[in-house]
């Protein structure tokens, strides 16, 4: 398993801790003259500071290869994406369950921000600066590089549970990843996951069927997110500002693939269009998208995004993509965005 697969599952495993024990629920008054205590009580809106305090703890759980732990934590809807590969809760609670880590103490959670999706979604985005070794598959490898990690919550009841987590190595600009050996990382999964199939198979037939869940199914609002993202991709190679404004939410926020993080609708627009010095981009493309529902006026989109050109003197290439959308009256529009580079997760 590759180190940022392992870093990316560390951070997975800190909102846990936020979910179990975040913010006190909502309970509703306790009136004689009222129905209002028969109402179903609701998290309250989460905090920066509880969250991020509540990361913190989940580390120790994570480091324990505790799988079972994040049975409530995760939604069922939780979705990781990266690499060209789609990860559910249940891969992620398996994952996590056959991995050990050792690190380092002095380590910390910094820059935390929090972005708004809806009133029953939000994203939280902060630094770590990690180190030590995580093993799983009999592999072990060092956490050495300050990353980025970013989780959206969502309300679920009486707690907050996490329906998306990604990390980005903090990278210089000037100095980005080499390609080929990401690509060379990418290859060698699929042979640590096989094995394991294998050996169930022998036993009983039926047993991997069993123990595996059903392939998730793409949302029906799949065709049309995927035109709506594509529309974006178009508006990124024109340099449309008045598009952007047009497809996105006065909320919306960045992650990008270098490790950085930018709120609000403008801000955003400027980076895209203003910020990034992109030349020679003539064709842009978003493949193999899949959707899914988070609630009804929220849904995820995974795909591929790919640019000719260079931006800041750099090759463009593919760029993996979770984009959160949210529905504003009849229309649905991009709230987050998270970009990561092939292989890195």
């Amino acid at each position: 398993m590759k180190r940022i697969s392992l870093l990316i599952l560390t951070m997975a495993a800190a909102v846990f801790f936020a979910a179990c024990g975040g913010p006190a629920a909502n309970a509703p008054a306790n009136n004689a003259n009222t129905n209002t205590n028969t109402a179903k009580p609701t998290a309250a809106a989460p905090t920066v500071d509880a969250l991020l305090a509540l990361d913190k703890q989940a580390n120790e759980a994570y480091s324990k290869g505790d799988g079972k732990f994040f049975d409530g934590m995760l939604s069922d809807k939780f979705v990781m994406s990266g690499g060209g590969q789609r990860m559910t809760k249940a891969d992620v609670v398996k994952m996590i369950g056959g991995t050990k880590c050792e690190v380092k103490e002095g380590w910390t959670l910094d820059k935390p921000e929090m972005a708004k999706i809806d009133n029953d979604t939000y994203v939280l985005t902060y630094t770590s600066n990690m180190q030590g070794t995580c093993t799983a598959d009999g592999h072990t490898e060092k956490m050495d590089k300050p990353m980025r990690a970013e989780t959206v919550w969502v309300r679920n009841g009486e707690k907050w549970q996490a329906a998306f987590h990604g990390e980005n190595p903090i990278i210089d600009p000037k100095a980005p990843p080499a390609a080929p050996a990401k690509a060379e990382a990418k290859k060698e999964e699929p042979k640590k996951v096989e094995p394991k199939k294998d050996e169930k198979a022998p036993a009983n037939a039926n047993a991997a069927a069993d123990a595996k869940p059903a392939a998730p199914v793409a949302d029906a609002n799949t065709e049309a997110l995927v035109k709506l993202h594509t529309s974006g991709w178009e508006a990124f190679k024109a340099k449309d500002a008045k598009k952007f404004n047009e497809l996105t939410s006065a909320n919306l926020s960045f992650a990008d693939a270098m490790g950085g993080f930018t709120s609000g609708q403008a801000n955003v627009i400027k980076f895209w269009t203003e910020t990034l010095k992109c030349e020679g981009i003539t064709k842009v493309s978003f493949t193999e998208g899949f959707a899914s529902a988070l609630s009804p006026t929220v849904e995820v989109l995974t795909g591929n995004g790919n640019a000719d050109g260079t931006c800041d003197g750099q090759k463009n290439g593919d760029l993996w993509n979770t984009a959160v959308y949210v529905k504003e009256g009849d229309a649905w529009k991009l709230a987050f965005l998270f970009e990561s580079f092939p292989g890195s997760m």
